[in-house]
């Protein structure tokens, strides 16, 4: 195919994209607020990367809604996306930066569940650095952790993008890697297919048991780039693979790799989603990894992990892939389902708030008891992280509850959701660690964003929270975000 044609057919698909999101809700019909409704647009950058631009949440009068409430979001690749930006030297896109991924890229000290509980819950307030008036409200969350030998028959395809574009060392060879590395640590009666995707769809693997690891990693050396990309055809392709090997009550999930660059066949990222959806009810979880620059769909690969009961991450080095593959490997398996978080606040102590990210992720108050309502899974060990900037009342005093915490979950897809519950106290005094690295955090992200939020936010301030949180640093990650801060050139856009 010609370039002139390839640039023709992007063009139309970028176009179509756009007006399928401007004009059409994540899932109106499953409490998630629409794009509309979010401002939220798809921009591509100078660099060829499309992002989704949303409007930041606002704050809120407590005499007007004293009740919040949104799904919880698992993911990390926003983290890594910035990463990958500054060890290029590239400014930042605002674009790329969601705070709540780069909240929960990073595992907290939070205490496991107790008894038969598959989530633990933990709240703290402390001062907000950024406005001496305000207070932060930091929310924990934990999965259940499992040991090896306590983690569920897993049933993998993995969707691998060999398509031309993925042909760069930081694509595919990253992404063979990492499949070759997740094998070596998964149990012999574990099965693996492997679905292929370029200008064909093709099943390169059979459903395998890991016991046969050889014949696995010799069909991963196979793969090679070439030619365009039938991502929207592969998807069902590889859905009905782990449907037909579908394991009761095991891990059944596809693993997708991909830069994005879906440009022939089902291309519409609504489409992709209801495809993804329907899958997921079918007790098929997704995980989207993202490799490469230049010409990543960070807009579709987020909307579809979103409807696919999954996780996405964004693979950016060797390093990264250790983490994902290897580290963290359990929270391939879901411990918490459709987990949802309602805060209420108590009028007479706070005044306002405001929910610091989870754009895409804030629900309608109504469907917190509602069953039917779709929100995001944590996997097994797993820690999530939410902060909220509060503005107190003349009645806010250190020790007093001055909200409550809600959680629901379900332990499988088809249970009826669990409650959780406990009171927010207030506080003024010394932060903790975690609430000084999550403050932190979320200061360097309101930076890069350019938020009409930050106050008195600057990378300086970021790199000191960061440094009073580095107590619990068990992989150096933390360490190393100080490190990025220094480095970082933040887009003037």
């Amino acid at each position: 195919m010609c370039n002139v044609m390839k640039t023709m057919i992007r063009l139309v698909t970028i176009t179509a994209l756009y007006l399928a999101i401007s004009s059409c809700a994540i899932s109106g019909d499953d409490g998630f607020l629409s794009y509309s409704e979010m401002d939220g647009t798809t921009e591509e950058t100078t660099g060829g990367d499309r992002f989704d631009k949303i409007a930041e949440n606002p704050f809120v009068k407590t005499k007007d809604q004293n009740v919040s409430t949104f799904s919880i979001d698992a993911d990390g690749a926003s983290y890594t996306i910035m990463r990958k930006y500054v060890n290029n030297g590239w400014p930042v896109e605002r674009a790329s930066v969601r705070v709540e991924e780069f909240l929960n890229y990073f595992t907290f000290d939070y205490p496991d569940p107790s008894g038969n509980d598959n989530v633990g819950i933990n709240a703290e307030t402390g001062r907000c650095p950024w406005n001496e008036e305000h207070r932060l409200l930091r929310l924990g969350l934990k999965g259940k952790s499992l040991a090896d030998s306590e983690l569920p028959e897993s049933n993998y395809v993995f969707l691998v993008d060999v398509s031309g574009s993925m042909s760069s060392k930081d694509k595919l060879e990253l992404l063979k890697s990492s499949l070759v590395t997740l094998l070596d640590y998964l149990q012999p009666e574990d099965r693996i297919s492997i679905v292929t995707y370029s200008g064909s769809v093709r099943k390169l693997l059979e459903s395998t048991p890991v016991r046969e690891s050889s014949k696995i990693k010799a069909a991963i050396g196979k793969l090679e780039a070439s030619g365009y990309t039938a991502g929207g055809k592969a998807i069902e392709m590889a859905y009905e693979e782990a449907l037909s090997n579908y394991i009761p009550e095991g891990n059944n999930r596809v693993i997708l790799g991909t830069d994005g660059d879906f440009n022939v066949g089902v291309t519409d990222d609504d489409a992709l989603a209801e495809l993804v959806e329907g899958y997921a009810r079918k007790g098929i979880y997704l995980t989207a990894c993202g490799f490469g620059s230049g010409n990543l769909n960070d807009a579709m690969m987020k909307k579809i992990s979103i409807k696919g009961n999954g996780t996405y991450q964004y693979i950016d080095s060797e390093e990264e892939m250790a983490k994902v593959f290897v580290q963290e490997r359990s929270k391939f398996v879901s411990v918490a389902n459709d987990t949802k978080v309602q805060i209420t606040f108590d009028p007479e102590i706070i005044e306002s708030y405001r929910l610091i990210g989870y754009e895409r992720r804030v629900m309608n108050n109504t469907d917190f008891e509602d069953d039917t309502k779709d929100a995001g899974e944590i996997g097994a060990g797993q820690t999530i992280t939410a902060l909220y900037e509060i503005v107190p009342t003349e009645n806010y005093k250190a020790g007093e509850i001055c909200g409550k915490f809600d959680c629901r979950y379900k332990k499988s897809l088809l249970d009826e959701s669990q409650a959780l519950s406990i009171g927010i106290k207030a506080n003024d005094g010394q932060m903790s660690s975690d609430l000084s690295f999550a403050s932190g955090v979320a200061a360097y992200g309101m930076v890069l964003l350019g938020s009409e939020y930050k106050g008195d936010a600057t990378l300086q301030m970021a790199s000191d929270l960061v440094k009073s949180g580095l107590s619990f640093d068990p992989y150096g990650y933390r360490a190393q975000l100080l490190e990025l801060i220094s480095r970082v050139k933040v887009s003037e856009k």
